[in-house]
């Protein structure tokens, strides 16, 4: 007799292990059930519409790097299916893939329909069924499938994973930028720094990376990934916290040593004219004028010792207040779900009722930006597909 699977959302997750079962199992039948009008959308508006489905993984030495609250599981789960094994899937179904320098890795063609167009003819080619306007309230509604996954993503709030009947992390936003309500900074809207170290003082919470000035506060790769990293206590101290910068992203050792070789070699320029570390011309006057105020017009050799420690202290520590995160239509809410403890590290099935699977954001597995969420669901969608392959055998 065949067996069904239902799978509750049709999204990144959803769409990767319909495939995948197929291909595993091609008598299953498979139905997707997607509570919208229209499938695959977070792919869509993804990557600015690109689609930065994984990332090479290069240059993170630990995953809790980028898992901030899910390494531990993905470490296990990645020996089943990493990040290479995601780019050569993509590849032998006809999306061709190219690597960025920052180490992203995006469709070839630049355009997320490339991805969502073979996911769509894949579960064609499969006879996957598409279900969508359909929203799915309870369990029982889906008492005539052998197994069920849910793909359903996160959950701005809690309630609306109470009818998954297993104990949750209650969900909070994790990839948000700073409200930062400094005038002078937002008057430099649009600078970027390439190379940055953004930290809470006093926690050992940091970021590092590109780092955007806005007019509203602060944006970028760097505040991004810190945003994922606490946003439980941000969430706590309702998302007012003291943030420092380091805006040489050197210790404070070699930012005084490029600060004094700037005075030895230039001691007749004004300090505001000459910038250390190649920093952008208006946040060198800035930090100048945050710092030294008139004084910042002086040239080099005038400045005394106490001033000299004030320039390397603004340029490695520099002290702000966050008074409050973005709020955009689109923002990924995706910190929290259901706790890790409820499901099988091996298969992601549930302790609590047979047969019954989650992939995704619907997990408490969130990552930072650069491909690191997409690269959580291909793992945890290959990873119950394989756990349902698992349990057929026996």
């Amino acid at each position: 007799m065949t067996k069904k699977t239902a799978i509750v959302g049709g999204g990144a997750a959803g769409f990767f292990l319909a495939i995948n079962l197929k291909e595993k199992m091609p008598d299953m039948d498979v139905t997707i059930f997607e509570s919208g009008k229209k499938v695959l959308r977070k792919v869509e508006i993804s990557g600015g519409g690109r689609c930065n489905c994984t990332n090479t993984f290069r240059d993170v030495t630990d995953l809790s790097q980028v898992y901030p609250r899910g390494h531990r599981l993905l470490k296990r789960l990645f020996k089943q299916f990493d990040n290479n094994d995601a780019y050569r899937w993509f590849e032998e179904h006809g999306v061709k893939l190219t690597v960025q320098e920052d180490q992203c890795v995006f469709p070839q063609s630049q355009d997320a329909h490339t991805i969502i167009n073979m996911f769509l003819a894949e579960a064609h080619r499969h006879h996957v069924n598409i279900v969508t306007g359909t929203k799915i309230s309870s369990l029982d509604e889906l008492s005539d499938f052998d197994f069920i996954a849910v793909t359903t993503g996160g959950s701005p709030r809690a309630e609306g994973l109470y009818w998954l009947q297993h104990e949750t992390v209650k969900p909070v936003p994790s990839l948000f930028t700073f409200n930062i309500t400094d005038k002078a900074l937002q008057a430099l809207m649009g600078t970027v720094v390439e190379h940055a170290t953004v930290f809470i003082p006093g926690t050992k919470l940091r970021a590092d990376g590109p780092l955007l000035i806005t007019h509203w506060g602060m944006s970028g790769p760097a505040i991004l990934r810190l945003s994922s990293y606490a946003s439980r206590l941000l969430a706590d101290n309702n998302y007012r916290l003291p943030l420092n910068i380091n805006w040489a992203d050197k210790n404070e050792k070699e930012t005084e040593e490029e600060v004094r070789s700037i005075m030895l070699q230039h001691p007749l320029k004004q300090v505001a004219s000459m910038r250390p570390f190649a920093l952008p011309s208006r946040l060198w006057a800035y930090l100048t004028d945050k710092c030294l105020g008139k004084r910042a017009s002086c040239r080099w050799k005038e400045l005394g010792p106490k001033e000299l420690n004030r320039l390397v202290n603004i340029l490695v520590n520099d002290a702000y207040q966050i008074e409050g995160r973005s709020v955009f239509k689109d923002e990924f809410v995706t910190c929290g779900g259901i706790a890790l403890s409820e499901v099988s590290p091996n298969t992601l099935e549930s302790k609590k009722r047979p047969r019954l699977y989650f992939a995704g954001e619907v997990l408490d597995i969130d990552g930072v930006t650069g491909g690191f969420n997409f690269q959580a669901a291909w793992t945890t969608a290959y990873t119950v597909a394989c756990g349902i392959q698992t349990c057929l055998r026996k």
